[in-house]
């Protein structure tokens, strides 16, 4: 992925990262951010902050098209909401530089509005099994009693957009 990044003729190169929850694309994102290539910095922004709540899965990739990513292609300042998890409000808001390059990470990003935009798309997934172990690792019981409704909205997303026919680059996590 760090050699997909190189190739782009860009200062501010965008990858969009998406994938099943559990699949790794929090822990790629991050180590994709911590060994950024090019000269600029680069921000990362994670679905996970924008989601407004738990039916939220195709609205927070419709926000980070909108206010994030469509911005930043214009080399405009982008801004994103912060969703409080806890009290199921928006909180503070975020910029987006657009002289940095930009990491869109999430469930729900890669669409073909996005894939335009993206100088590089990612999708990232495993085994069902193995993607359930991680994400009730990570999130605990907080997740649990959502598996099944936040998968229906994945399924939903990769019908509507085919995120894998998108990306440039496919990685599987066992």
């Amino acid at each position: 992925m760090v050699a997909a990044v190189c190739a782009v003729d860009s200062t501010t190169p965008v990858v969009v990262i998406d994938g099943r929850s559990g699949a790794g694309k929090s822990t790629i994102a991050r180590r994709l951010a911590e060994s950024w290539p090019q000269e600029n910095p680069v921000q990362l922004v994670a679905l996970d902050s924008i989601y407004p709540g738990w039916d939220g899965l195709a609205e927070g990739g419709r926000l980070a098209l909108q206010n994030v990513l469509a911005p930043h292609s214009r080399r405009e300042v982008g801004t994103w909401r912060r969703w409080d998890w806890e009290s199921g409000v928006e909180a503070e808001a975020h910029v987006v530089d657009p002289a940095s390059g930009l990491i869109v990470e999430g469930c729900g990003a890669l669409t073909p509005a996005s894939a335009e935009i993206a100088d590089v798309c990612v999708w990232v997934d495993g085994p069902a099994q193995s993607r359930r172990r991680r994400a009730l690792e990570r999130d605990g019981d907080a997740f649990r009693p959502h598996w099944e409704r936040w998968a229906a909205q994945e399924e939903a997303h990769i019908r509507a957009h085919d995120p894998v026919s998108l990306a440039s680059v496919v990685v599987t996590v066992p």
